[in-house]
């Protein structure tokens, strides 16, 4: 109880700054106060504004909101997102874009599980879907799934991949995103031994902690210091009675999001003080570059606990994947089993969480894998997120990545 106790405390905290912002922000738009115009009655509507919905985009699931879009051909197609697999804890989705034929490009975009929705890839999306098919990984928040579906592990998260990878067929070109590229590797790796018929063509890891060692940052400087018991004390609780999940263990995402706020407090801090005046002064709007972002980064799901601790222990601490020891039910994965995948690796030179050399261990893993079918590209002013969204992947990680499928589009297995 005390675990469910502290979970229904902080939704009751997140819920009370909703209700002063909305009872801020409707007090001082009275009518009345107009009379006497006073510019403290227009910062506190704009702080109560801000507030509320701040407080607010915690618990909602930002839609995908891609609706249309202009592909190749000049014209604008119809967007509907159809659920191509459906599990307990993550669905295998796929943006159809109506009135267009088949693109030869089958991409499997796998999207972190580590605090935020699959929707932090929005622009991702967008930027492959105008000549490609694109797949994504869209994981649920923990506290909506029954106790009854039991755990989920990394086991789990990386025999789901590889389920999804079976699903989408052997032309499929899977670029993995951050938190999932040691997974995916290991998935790829299991795949070539267990049904080799099934492996994708080409494997982009995307800024992953590969080797967490390589180059430490505080990420890993943290995983090293608290004990697997600190962490569990600290960190996971019980979804409280108001969710489906009620009873399950979860690191929940608004512990996650105090954790990335306190990293740049005094950033975040200014950006909410900046717009509070932009509110106040009118010259905010509701899809303006501050709310566009927050909206995204705000919006935080909880996580299993046992896919948060054993990604602890066994990515970070153990280093499983790094040192070749990873097992899946007892099995261990190989990853000199990759013998025919084509795999790049993409850093940014100015990455703060998985810093370059986390990622590009990859390919030292891979002993049975060509030279010729490897491949690594270090963007020189980008940091983490800039490696997968913004000018950097638009303008020079993009195309690279393409290319690199293009040249490999025949590399799988049966080919």
């Amino acid at each position: 109880m005390r675990y469910m106790a502290t979970y229904d405390l902080m939704e009751t905290v997140r819920n009370t700054n909703q209700w002063l912002g909305a009872t801020a922000k409707t007090v001082a738009s009275y009518p009345s106060f107009a009379m006497v115009p006073n510019p403290a009655m227009a910062w506190m509507a704009a702080w109560g504004e801000v507030t509320e919905r701040t407080f607010e985009r915690m618990v909602v699931k930002p839609d995908w909101g891609i609706h249309n879009i202009t592909c190749d051909d000049g014209r604008d197609h119809l967007v509907n997102v159809q659920t191509v697999v459906e599990r307990p804890f993550g669905d295998l989705i796929h943006f159809d874009v109506a009135g267009r034929e088949a693109q030869p490009r089958k991409i499997l975009l796998v999207a972190p599980m580590s605090g935020h929705y699959a929707t932090l890839l929005r622009s991702t999306v967008v930027s492959l879907m105008t000549n490609c098919e694109v797949y994504v990984t869209d994981w649920h928040n923990a506290r909506d799934i029954p106790v009854s579906a039991g755990k989920f592990d990394v086991e789990d998260y990386t025999l789901y991949l590889m389920d999804f990878m079976r699903e989408l067929g052997p032309d499929t070109h899977v670029i993995a995103v951050c938190q999932p590229a040691p997974l995916t590797l290991a998935a790829t790796a299991y795949l070539a031994e267990l049904d080799p018929d099934a492996q994708p063509r080409t494997l982009t890891l995307i800024g992953g902690p590969i080797d967490p060692d390589a180059t430490p940052t505080d990420v890993t400087d943290f995983g090293h210091r608290v004990t697997m018991g600190q962490l569990e004390e600290m960190m996971i609780q019980r979804v409280g009675f108001k969710h489906k999940g009620v009873g399950r263990k979860v690191y929940p995402g608004l512990l996650q999001l105090s954790s990335f706020m306190s990293m740049n407090a005094d950033t975040h801090s200014k950006a909410f003080m900046d717009q509070i005046s932009r509110v106040s002064r009118g010259e905010a709007g509701d899809h303006d570059k501050h709310n566009r972002f927050y909206d995204e980064y705000l919006a935080v799901m909880d996580m299993p606990a046992e896919f948060y601790l054993s990604t602890v222990e066994r990515v970070f601490k153990k280093r499983e994947i790094a040192k070749n020891e990873f097992t899946v039910a007892g099995h261990k994965v190989d990853m000199g089993k990759i013998t025919k995948v084509a795999i790049k690796t993409v850093e940014g030179a100015k990455d703060d969480i998985s810093a370059p050399g986390q990622c590009v261990a990859a390919l030292d893993l891979c002993t049975g894998l060509p030279d010729s079918k490897k491949a690594s590209h270090l963007e020189p002013d980008a940091g983490h997120y800039g490696i997968f969204a913004g000018r950097s992947w638009r303008n020079n990680i993009r195309p690279l990545v393409l290319e690199f499928i293009d040249a490999n589009s025949g590399a799988g297995t049966g080919s």
